[in-house]
């Protein structure tokens, strides 16, 4: 991932719920639309930044009644490869979900992550084909191309099935959560883990209570750097050719 120098930015984050009932819990709860709001805001000034999408929002079962299943089954998720891109760059995911990284280039790639989250090394692979992984545990991880230092995406592996990405706006949505007790979760990219650690708290949905506390993020502002590949070492220029 690139690495960057470091420059505190708190961000607020405002969250409000509607109450329109779209689906039925097993246990005979009516589920609801949980919508946000985030907003970034300049440590200096006050200032809002313009863009405020890529905050991840998620909310943990914590009533007994109410567990997750995670599926064997589960529908794999996608992650491609095109026109020397991740589509998409930003991919949420439930615990032990199966991603699918096929090559549509006309040219092979290299998928590869070795730093936080999970790791692996799909190896080169041809056009036209595909390799699948397993994120079995939570957490970023970031994935990069061995053949083009362009190529950067994250994954990230949550532990819920209740999960939102905000826009460039800042609006985001998690759908169909049934009335209970949550553990509210936050992730951004500009966070250290110990600020986004700090940020969690036990929230109800339901019975009564239709918001979501309002949250200060004390983010970092980071200037990109370039990354390194899998060996540790900087991208060779002279392997860097559209045929390849």
């Amino acid at each position: 991932m690139k690495i960057r120098p470091l420059g505190i930015v708190p961000s607020l984050l405002i969250f409000f719920v509607t109450a329109a009932a779209q689906t039925n819990d097993l246990a005979g709860y009516s589920a609801q639309t949980v919508k946000g709001e985030v907003r970034l805001i300049l440590a200096d000034s006050g200032a809002p930044i313009k863009d405020s999408s890529r905050v991840v929002v998620w909310l943990v079962p914590q009533d007994s009644v109410r567990t997750i299943g995670f599926n064997a089954e589960r529908t794999n998720y996608r992650m491609a490869q095109h026109d020397k891109k991740f589509e998409p760059n930003l991919l949420v995911v439930p615990t032990e979900s199966v991603v699918v990284f096929p090559n549509l280039d006309p040219w092979f790639h290299s998928v590869f992550s070795l730093y936080r989250g999970k790791r692996f090394d799909l190896g080169l692979y041809e056009a036209g084909s595909r390799k699948a992984v397993r994120f079995d545990r939570t957490g970023a991880s970031y994935v990069f191309c061995n053949i083009h230092p362009e190529m950067e995406a994250v994954v990230l592996t949550v532990d819920s099935e209740f999960y939102g990405v905000s826009d460039k706006a800042g609006h985001l949505s998690i759908a169909a959560v049934p009335p209970g007790r949550y553990l509210l979760r936050v992730w951004s990219e500009n966070a250290t883990p110990e600020a986004l650690q700090a940020l969690e708290r036990p929230v109800v949905i339901g019975n009564g209570s239709h918001g979501l506390p309002t949250l200060a993020i004390p983010a970092t502002r980071q200037i990109p750097m370039k990354h390194k590949n899998k060996y540790g070492r900087d991208y060779d220029p002279k392997t860097l050719t559209p045929e390849y």
